[in-house]
């Protein structure tokens, strides 16, 4: 699936009518957040951290 560059104009002019120029770069980072979250949880990094970290304590 293969977006032409008019869907692609569309999309950004969609985005940037529902968030406006001045929100954009706090919804960049948000997502951006959001997905190095997601990644870390799926990767189990931080279960393993977590893990560790109770491990600490206990002792």
């Amino acid at each position: 699936m293969r977006l032409s560059p008019w869907e692609i104009a569309l999309v950004v002019l969609v985005i940037l009518i529902v968030f406006g120029v001045g929100k954009l770069p706090q919804v960049g980072e948000a997502l951006g957040k959001g997905i190095h979250n997601f990644k870390k949880a799926a990767s189990g990094e931080e279960e393993a951290k977590t893990v560790k970290d109770e491990t600490k304590k206990t002792v």
